[in-house]
């Protein structure tokens, strides 16, 4: 299991798109990957534990600090995907004050251009598996923009995040 945070504040290039990076993507590669669902729990902050992908769809476990979540709403231009709580509860907002919660062994998909942003509830750890489907194969779907169509990286400062501090023996199996 790592020890260290994957998600890095102010990093050039947002978390999801450095780790597909590093891990490489063979298009001509069929091969099945098990992967395990295992994290650290961050006291603060949040990170992604990269699981697994395909040429348009990708697998990360998103694990949250008590109160933590996405920072600001925002949409995803080119990425359909969803959340499936594993563990803690979610509340996600839209921009019109829409609220919906999300508890253990539920999930909400979220179509390619909705706004939204959410947190953990309860003073609770959050823990999510992420499911991204990447939509026109020829665009980046890592774009994100922010209710006035300005592009906002997801690890920025500028996006309100902050350093992921992992809990002492805190782990999500």
């Amino acid at each position: 299991m790592k020890t260290e945070p994957t998600r890095i504040v102010d990093s050039p290039t947002g978390t999801m798109e450095r780790v597909l990076t590093e891990q490489g993507f063979d298009p001509e590669g069929r091969t099945p990957k098990v992967f395990t669902m295992e994290s650290p729990i961050p006291a603060q902050g949040n990170d992604r534990t990269y699981l697994a992908h395909t040429d348009q769809v990708s697998l990360f476990l998103n694990v949250f600090g008590p109160n933590d979540g996405e920072n600001r709403i925002h949409a995803h231009t080119n990425e359909d995907h969803a959340f499936i709580c594993l563990q803690g509860e979610a509340e996600f907002h839209g921009p019109d004050g829409e609220v919906t919660k999300v508890g253990k062994n539920q999930g909400i998909m979220l179509p390619r251009g909705t706004f939204y942003t959410f947190c953990a509830l309860n003073d609770e750890p959050l823990v999510l598996l992420r499911v991204g489907a990447t939509v026109d194969p020829d665009k980046s779907p890592y774009d994100r923009i922010v209710e006035d169509g300005s592009p906002v990286l997801g690890n920025s400062s500028d996006n309100n995040s902050v350093e992921c501090i992992f809990q002492p023996g805190a782990f999500f199996r």
